[in-house]
C-alpha cells in the first residue's frame, strides 16, 4: 500500500552542486535524502515522497522519460536543463544559481500536485468498509475521503456540512473508525431530536434529585463518549443558552452534572454537523460566533447527489448489496433506468435514493426494473412500454372491468346515462364506448394530457389506454 514520506529524494551522484542544494533545502526546513538513479525506482514503488529532484548529471533523455513514466504519481523536479523531456509529473527545472523564491516555489507545485493525484492512500480493513458508505468516484467525494484521511488521526474538532440526506454521519463514523479512538465509543446525539429543557441533562448528565422525575444519578452523553467520538448533529438547532455550555465543554475539556459540582474530564473528539447555513444565523443572532470557530476547526463540505450523479450506479450497487445482505431480497436496474435516474434532481440526496431502492426490491423482488417500472417522478426518459398483444375483447373486458371496479369513482351525466333501461331498449356497444371516451378525457384533463398518469387513474395499464384513444381517434389533446 502506498505510503507518504515526506522527505525530498536528491537522485545523482555526489558533487559539489547536490551539496549546495541539499544545504539549502535543509535551511528551509526539508529533508533530504541522495540515492542514485538506479536506485530511484525500487525505493518509490511503494513510497510517495515530497518531491524528486533528479540531478541532471548528463543522463540522456530516454532514462529520464523511462523513470518519469514509470512513478506518474510521483512529482519530479529536474536540477539543470534536459532537451525533449517532457512529463505530466515533471512540475520544472531548478535554475542555477539557486534562489529561495525559485525553490519554494517549486515545492508548493509539488504540494498542489500530491494534493491532486491520489491513486494510492494506506487504509485499514475498518476504513475499507466504512468508505464502501462513501462509494463513488466523482471529484467531490473523492475529495471527503481525502479530507477525512487526514484529519482523523488529529484530535481535532470536525464540522460536516452539507445538504439532509448526502452522509454527513457517515463521514463522522469514518473519521472514528479509522483514528485512534476507533476502540472508544462513538456516540451520536440529535440535537434537533431533543426537547430544549432535556438537552442539558442527555449531554452532560444529572443528579439524583436535582430536578421532578431525576430518582438517580445518570452518565451524560459526553462521560458515555469518554474517549472517544461524540457526534452532534443538527447543531444548528441547539437552543443559544446550550451553545454557551458547549462551548465552556470545547474550550475547557471539563463539564458538571446538572445538580452537581464536581467538575468532570472531558476527554472526548467532537464531530458536528449541520445542514443549515451557520454564517447567515450569525447574522441573525441565532448562533454564537465564537462556537462556530470553535467547532469550524476542519471543515468537511459533502456534495450534494445532484452533484455526483455519475456516482449513482456504484451507490446503487452499493445499496442493492446492503438490501441484499440484511436478507430483504435483490433487485436489479437496466441501463435505461439508471441513466433516468440521473436525470432526477435528488432533493433528498442519498437518503431519497436509499429509500427508492427499498421500495422497488418490495415491489420487484428479483426482478430487473426499467425506466416504466420506476415510480412517475423518476421517469425522465420516454420509453414506449412493452406491448402484449390482445384481442380487441380482451381489451375492452380489461377496460370496462377496470373502470366499473369498486376502486374507480366515475362521474355519469344522468342525461346521457340513464340509470333504468328505456323501454325502446339501448346500443349497448355505443353506449359504453361512450362512456369509454367521457372517462379518458376527463382522466386526461385532470392530469395534464399525462398519459401515464391518466392511466393510473383509470385503474388500467398505460399500454390498454393508449390502444383505447387510438381505437376512438383521441389524441392527449
Amino acid at each position: 500500500m502506498m505510503q507518504t514520506d515526506q522527505r525530498i529524494l536528491l537522485v545523482g551522484n555526489q558533487s559539489e552542486r547536490v551539496n549546495r542544494l541539499s544545504c539549502i533545502f535543509e535551511f528551509l526546513g526539508e529533508q533530504v535524502e541522495l540515492l542514485v538513479i538506479d536506485k530511484l525506482e525500487e525505493r518509490v514503488l511503494k513510497t510517495r515522497y515530497r518531491a524528486v529532484v533528479i540531478i541532471n548529471d548528463g543522463h540522456s533523455t530516454e532514462l529520464l522519460q523511462s523513470v518519469a513514466s514509470a512513478l506518474p504519481w510521483q512529482p519530479i523536479l529536474l536540477l539543470g536543463q534536459a532537451a525533449n523531456f517532457t512529463a505530466s509529473n515533471l512540475l520544472g527545472c531548478i535554475e542555477e544559481p539557486l534562489s529561495y523564491p525559485q525553490l519554494t516555489e517549486l515545492l508548493h507545485f509539488c504540494q498542489v500536485f500530491m494534493q491532486c493525484k491520489r491513486p494510492d492512500v494506506p487504509t485499514s480493513g475498518n476504513q475499507t468498509k466504512l468508505f464502501r458508505s462513501l462509494v463513488g468516484r466523482s471529484e467531490g467525494i473523492a475529495n471527503v475521503r481525502h479530507l477525512i484521511n487526514q484529519v482523523a488521526s488529529s484530535d481535532a474538532t470536525v464540522l460536516v456540512l452539507g445538504p439532509s440526506g448526502t452522509g454527513k454521519e457517515v463521514v463522522a463514523r469514518n473519521v472514528h473508525y479509522i483514528s485512534d479512538r476507533r476502540d472508544a465509543p462513538f456516540i451520536p446525539v440529535n440535537c434537533g431530536a431533543i426537547p430544549p429543557e432535556l438537552l442539558e441533562s442527555e449531554l452532560f448528565g444529572h443528579e439524583k434529585g436535582s430536578f421532578t422525575g431525576a430518582i438517580s444519578a445518570r452518565k451524560g452523553r459526553f462521560e458515555l463518549a469518554e474517549g472517544g467520538t461524540l457526534f452532534l448533529d443538527e447543531i444548528g438547532d441547539m437552543p443559544l443558552q446550550m451553545q454557551v455550555k458547549l462551548l465552556r465543554v470545547l474550550q475547557e475539556r471539563v463539564f458538571e452534572r446538572v445538580g452537581g459540582s464536581k467538575p468532570i474530564s472531558a476527554n472526548v473528539r467532537v464531530v458536528a454537523a449541520t445542514h443549515r447555513d451557520l454564517e447567515q444565523m450569525i447574522a441573525d443572532g441565532e448562533f454564537r460566533e465564537d462556537l462556530f470557530y470553535r467547532l469550524n476547526v476542519f471543515p468537511i463540505e459533502m456534495p450534494s447527489l445532484s452533484e455526483r450523479k455519475d456516482d449513482i450506479p456504484l451507490l446503487l450497487q452499493e445499496l442493492v448489496s446492503r438490501v441484499y445482505n440484511e436478507g430483504r431480497g435483490k433487485v436489479r436496474f437496466t441501463q435505461r433506468a439508471i441513466e433516468s435516474l440521473k436525470e432526477h434532481a435528488w432533493s433528498g440526496n442519498v437518503r431519497e435514493l436509499s429509500n427508492l431502492v427499498e421500495r422497488l426490491t418490495i415491489l420487484y423482488p428479483g426482478g430487473l426494473v426499467d425506466v416504466n417500472d420506476l415510480p412517475i417522478k423518476y421517469r425522465h426518459i420516454d420509453v414506449p412500454e412493452y406491448q402484449i398483444q390482445m384481442s380487441e375483447e380482451e381489451l375492452e373486458r380489461d377496460a370496462l372491468a377496470s373502470i366499473f371496479s369498486d376502486d374507480i369513482e366515475v362521474d355519469i351525466p344522468e342525461t346521457r346515462f340513464p340509470s333504468e333501461l328505456p323501454p325502446e331498449g339501448v346500443n349497448l356497444k355505443d353506449l359504453l364506448a361512450e362512456l369509454e371516451i367521457d372517462m379518458i378525457r376527463q382522466a386526461l384533463d385532470q392530469q395534464d394530457n399525462v398519459v401515464a398518469r391518466a392511466a393510473e387513474m383509470l385503474g388500467i395499464r398505460r399500454t390498454t389506454l393508449v390502444e383505447k384513444m387510438r381505437k376512438y381517434g383521441m389524441s392527449k389533446e
